[in-house]
């Protein structure tokens, strides 16, 4: 499922291009892509969820004032998040990339996800996704993008 999301991300949303909106049209292109239509289901499924958690009054609840929350995560997510990428999750905040709102649809988006293994390049893809969806957070979304393509100059200690 995670491969369906980045192909979609980086061949139409990143990529600028239209995106298609009938499902039956995106499904055909991504079956003959080489995907399997269960799985394409689930991706879609993943996006529209990130679209409704975006609109929805959960976030309008979760945008009032809480930049100084410390956030206490579950045993699930513990198991699903290590400890490097929720130290990168901490860290995104700090640097005003993630707010408490986005922060939450992040972990809810990663919790959703349909993969046995979820490693800190996962997280930076599903954090651009999330950032790209959410109005009025376009400069976070350049900022990720600079996280995440950015390579590093000099040598690394």
């Amino acid at each position: 499922m995670f491969d369906i999301l980045m192909y979609l991300f980086e061949n139409y949303i990143h990529s600028d291009m239209e995106v298609v909106v009938n499902h039956d049209e995106l499904t055909d292109e991504l079956t003959r892509a080489g995907f399997h239509r269960q799985e394409i289901q689930k991706a879609l499924a993943w996006l529209e969820r990130l679209a409704d958690l975006q609109e929805s009054d959960l976030k309008a609840g979760l945008n009032r004032s809480q930049s100084k929350s410390t956030r206490a995560y579950t045993a699930e997510e513990v198991a699903r998040i290590d400890c490097a990428s929720r130290g990168f999750i901490m860290y995104l905040e700090n640097l005003g990339v993630l707010d408490f709102a986005t922060r939450e649809m992040v972990i809810d988006r990663v919790m959703e996800l349909d993969a046995k293994e979820f490693t800190l390049d996962d997280l930076k893809w599903v954090v651009l996704m999330v950032l790209f969806n959410v109005p009025g957070h376009e400069d976070a979304y350049n900022q990720m993008e600079g996280l995440l393509f950015e390579e590093p100059d000099g040598l690394l200690h």
